[in-house]
């Protein structure tokens, strides 16, 4: 008898993330200073705690309607409303169970084996591969790191999007590089596809931790309801709530209907004491938000200065998010001095060859943490540097 399992392709396909692998290796060790996931290290904010065990205690136990709870869609419709100054209608919203089964569910309702989706990188894997998964031909376009900041080269992105192409795939405030695209970068991509009936699929989920206003350009702010744009959100990021699994998306109203169709055949919906906890932040949690921001924002500037200090190394400057890109001078492989650092110093930073290969000359460090961690990872740091050199 064969002890390999008969999976499907697709499944036989899958490669596990570079990130992960290094996480992995970290979690069976001791003394580990840990800058490799997207989360900070501060705790979902207590009026979230508060709402969700008081909707427990209320018997809010049930299954709820496939494009989510309608109090947490019309807080999500409010909160568009109150800190956007969008109009967004409850029929373009479906609630999700995290960003990125929103991102799987868009894959699903929009694209068809064979078809071009283009990705911008460097980014989080599991953006492209959600396509791949679908049959997409998932097409890398680059942005460049010129004089410690990164770019978008607009022409050229332009250029490969044509009439052959069903989507493109856009993070900003952009993981793992801190990139924001600007309003006018934004205007110009959607008269091109809109000219060309392409999608831009917009993962919004660090849209509110942009440090220069309440949030980062978006593309909500220039389009029609029925333009094709698909906007992905998360209470993950900006609200401290990784563990909960809660997200939604903003798209047309004509695929909601769709969305709650897929989401019926996948998990039918967050728990419902999990969206009642989710509309009580929108709602009273912006608090949260702004100490967050502030947090990060120190976080960032101690960052800077420590590597500004230190030799073998350049930060490039990120514009959002809560991330920094290290270029390492003379290395040769990302996942190599990933895992290197980790044996010898104890420091845990993702690998950028984990975010595409353009990427391959940087770790990657969350600096979403308190000052105490984040004095330690960069002292070990710097010092496994000086040994190297």
């Amino acid at each position: 008898m064969s002890s390999t399992l008969d999976i499907s392709q697709v499944a036989a396909s899958l490669i596990p993330s570079d990130i992960r692998s290094v996480a992995e290796m970290g979690m069976q060790m001791d003394d580990v200073v840990a800058l490799w996931f997207g989360e900070s290290a501060w705790p979902s904010p207590e009026i979230a705690v508060e709402a969700a065990q008081a909707a427990l205690g209320s018997n809010d136990h049930f299954y709820q309607p496939n494009s989510g709870k309608p109090q947490l869609r019309e807080a999500i419709a409010h909160y568009y409303q109150k800190i956007y100054q969008l109009d967004v209608s409850v029929p373009q919203i479906s609630v999700t169970g995290s960003g990125m089964q929103g991102v799987m569910l868009t894959a699903q309702a929009i694209v068809n084996p064979g078809d071009s989706v283009v990705v911008l990188q460097p980014s989080w894997p599991n953006l492209g591969e959600a396509f791949r998964l679908m049959g997409a031909a998932v097409v890398p376009f680059s942005l460049i790191e010129k004089e410690r900041q990164w770019y978008l080269p607009l022409d050229e992105l332009l250029a490969q999007l044509t009439h052959h192409t069903r989507a493109v795939v856009v993070n900003s405030p952009n993981n793992p590089t801190g990139w924001t695209m600007d309003a006018n970068e934004q205007q110009i991509l959607l008269d091109h596809c809109r000219d060309r009936g392409i999608w831009i699929i917009s993962d919004d989920v660090y849209s509110r931790l942009y440090p220069h206003s309440d949030f980062a350009p978006t593309f909500l702010s220039l389009t029609e309801p029925e333009d094709k744009l698909i906007s992905i959100n998360s209470f993950s990021k900006a609200f401290s709530m990784t563990g909960w699994r809660l997200g939604w998306i903003v798209a047309p109203a004509s695929l909601e209907p769709t969305y709650a169709m897929l989401n019926e055949f996948n998990i039918a919906g967050p728990a419902a004491f999990i969206q009642t906890a989710g509309a009580r932040v929108l709602q009273h949690g912006e608090s949260a938000v702004s100490v967050l921001k502030h947090r990060l924002a120190h976080a960032l500037e101690l960052t800077q200065s420590f590597l500004a200090e230190t030799p073998g190394v350049t930060m490039i400057q990120p514009t959002g998010a809560f991330y920094a890109m290290l270029r390492i001078h003379e290395m040769e492989n990302s996942v190599d001095t990933a895992k290197d650092l980790l044996l010898q110093n104890r420091v845990g930073m993702a690998p950028g060859a984990a975010f595409g290969q353009s990427a391959d000359a940087y770790l990657r460090m969350c600096y979403a943490q308190p000052d105490h961690v984040l004095i330690e990872a960069l002292n070990r740091f710097k010092s496994y540097l000086q040994n190297k050199s």
